[in-house]
């Protein structure tokens, strides 16, 4: 091999030292494109990426005699000049494609409408405020490890979709996004990802992982990402709706920064709804404005009122709310052909709230949201709120819950926060989980409401919650190993036993007339009831 030339890696063919690097970045790419051809679980948005596989499709179109007739070295010469394509042309054919897609009307409106720059991010001005860090950082094209954690609908996608954007159209081209969901990739895609990234940074080019439902992942699986996010090799921007804190990897929550996302307002899908009524060439109708006043004909015709109420029925979820608003107009909007030769559909609140009912409400019984609202419920019959306890109360019946487990915490509420205060207050809570059992819901729905309601305007009282957790740490925090048992106290079956002083001396009288102890040596003055003097000195 003579000086002046360096072989490929990947091709193992000789080129010059002037030209081997563009050489080797031009392989790469061409080999990493076809194997994502034969691996569609996950999707590189390289520009570069599309514009050789575009070329690759119609070159195995063209008539195979003649391209085996064609020279090697012409065919090398022909792709380089290929791959020099100007990069604004294929941005600009991607961007048309992306267009033509979202026309389509078996995409759903809120996957069309999700945004592509911050400023169309609707909500979450807690951590997309101007002052906020994450804000700054995505300002100055800076991805960092972050957790998205958040409610359905609240704008988890929609981030990484932003994010997305920027790394395509903001980096320079110093940036690749691999978006994942682990409802259908595994780890072997994961690590395909892996390898592709650290060969990309060997050219400078980071590359960003999105993993959807990371939660679906087991703590196992989600040890493939510690080495690689650790080393740098990946950003992992993970979305789950479910507490990261039990459903996520401690190692790999050390990694991230965990970034929580809320419910969205009124106000927020309000302002999504208008958007979208204006992609769909619509007009929101309100006393204010006259029909006659529109530059454009619309489509259709929709009230402030149709609006608002669909905003409030989708309990901060903006993908209920577009789905909501979707339904309406499909079923009241004539096709094209129709519409222009009718006038424009008018959508009122009366004609969709018959087909649009509220059914949504976010309430997860295996999750967070299970021991959160149990959680509100126990501490507002601890207080004696009885409007509160009423509320959560409903809350988790509507939500699904299952009503036996309410009548059980109950049954607890009723020994712990009430006690010999209120000795009835057991006997209830016992009798009303047994009819849950007898009967289930929809009828014991009643009985739950009524129990809940003793107990949060009975007489309250902790005694024996705080004496039975005294007498807990009497036994845990005794020094050295635990007493015997008086051997006064103890029983004397055999005549070795009483020889030996078993029961010797025991009466039953009081323990004020008796003159004997019944705790053991060290603990006879002990008061388990008396909180000042709960605890071991």
């Amino acid at each position: 091999m003579s000086s002046d030339k360096i072989s490929c890696p990947i091709c193992f063919k000789e080129f010059s030292s002037t030209i081997i690097e563009n050489h080797v970045s031009k392989c790469l790419f061409l080999n990493e494109s076809t194997s994502k051809e034969s691996s569609p679980v996950f999707k590189d948005e390289s520009p570069a990426r599309k514009y050789i596989k575009l070329n690759n499709s119609k070159a195995k179109k063209s008539d195979l005699g003649s391209v085996k007739k064609k020279d090697t070295s012409m065919e090398s010469s022909t792709m380089n000049i290929d791959f020099q394509m100007s990069e604004t042309s294929s941005y600009s054919n991607i961007d048309k494609e992306i267009k033509k897609s979202l026309k389509n009307d078996h995409v759903p409106l809120a996957e069309r409408m999700r945004p592509t720059t911050l400023s169309g991010y609707v909500g979450q001005s807690h951590i997309l405020g101007p002052s906020a860090v994450l804000y700054q950082l995505l300002n100055k094209s800076e991805i960092p490890n972050i957790i998205l954690w958040g409610p359905p609908g609240c704008g988890k996608t929609s981030l990484a979709n932003v994010i997305a954007h920027i790394c395509k159209h903001k980096s320079n081209g110093k940036m690749r996004y691999v978006k994942l969901s682990a409802a259908m990739a595994g780890v072997n895609e994961v690590k395909e990802v892996v390898t592709i990234a650290s060969n990309e940074l060997k050219f400078g080019r980071r590359t960003v992982v999105f993993m959807d439902e990371i939660h679906r992942f087991n703590k196992a699986q989600q040890d493939v990402f510690l080495p690689h996010v650790e080393s740098g090799t990946i950003t992992l921007i993970g979305a789950t709706t479910e507490n990261p804190s039990f459903s996520l990897n401690s190692a790999l929550l050390s990694r991230c920064r965990v970034i929580v996302l809320e419910k969205l307002n009124l106000s927020n899908l309000t302002s999504i709804l208008n958007r979208a009524v204006s992609s769909l060439e619509g007009m929101i109708h309100n006393s204010n404005k006259k029909l006659e006043d529109t530059e454009k004909v619309p489509k259709f015709i929709i009230d402030e009122a149709t609006i608002k109420w669909l905003a409030e029925t989708s309990d901060g979820d903006a993908r209920i709310a577009l789905g909501g608003l979707e339904l309406a107009v499909q079923c009241k909007v004539p096709n094209d052909e129709e519409f222009l030769q009718t006038a424009p559909a008018t959508i009122t609140l009366d004609d969709i709230k018959e087909s649009l009912k509220k059914s949504h409400m976010l309430y997860d019984k295996k999750g967070e949201q299970h021991y959160d609202t149990i959680s509100a419920l126990h501490k507002s019959v601890r207080a004696s709120d009885e409007n509160a306890s009423l509320y959560w109360l409903t809350r988790m019946i509507l939500g699904g819950e299952d009503p036996v487990y309410i009548a059980r915490r109950l049954v607890r509420m009723a020994c712990e926060d009430i006690g010999l205060a209120d000795p009835k207050a057991l006997g209830i809570a016992v009798h009303t989980m047994h009819a849950c059992k007898m009967i289930g819901m929809p009828e014991c729905d009643v009985l739950l409401a009524q129990c809940t309601t003793y107990l949060a305007r009975a007489p309250k009282s902790r005694l024996m919650e705080d004496a039975l957790r005294a007498a807990q740490r009497a036994v845990a925090e005794y020094k050295g190993p635990q007493p015997g048992v008086p051997l006064h106290l103890r029983n004397a079956p055999t005549k070795l036993m009483k020889n030996l002083g078993y029961s010797k001396g025991y009466n039953m009288k009081h323990k004020d007339q008796s003159g004997l102890s019944y705790l053991p040596e060290g603990l006879e003055n002990f008061n388990f009831f008396d909180h000042h003097k709960n605890y071991i000195t």
